[in-house]
């Protein structure tokens, strides 16, 4: 039976590599075509990594939030890169 020390580092790092892992948003909105939606992809990145410093600094306790919102950042991304190839279907 592990010691609870050693299963509270255990527990540390496989948090440290699930966060290495994990990655920002893409920025893959054409800013000449939409910059207000690359904008928008900018924002949300920037988000992104200010999540992980919050993560880091409250070593990664944080119940699952703050992955939750990294998550949803996910998805506004990829709803961005959405929007933008829906204005371009329709700018044809």
């Amino acid at each position: 039976m592990m010691k609870p020390r050693s299963l509270a580092v255990l527990t540390c790092s496989l948090f440290l590599i699930g966060g290495a892992v994990a990655q920002a948003p893409k920025k893959n909105v054409s800013a000449a075509k939409h910059p207000n939606l690359a904008a928008a992809q900018r924002f949300s990145a920037q988000a992104y990594e200010k999540i992980v410093a919050a993560q880091q600094a409250n070593e990664w306790d944080m119940q699952g939030h703050a992955q939750k919102a990294k998550d949803l950042l996910d998805q506004v991304n990829n709803e961005l890169k959405a929007a933008a190839q829906a204005a371009n279907k329709n700018a044809k």
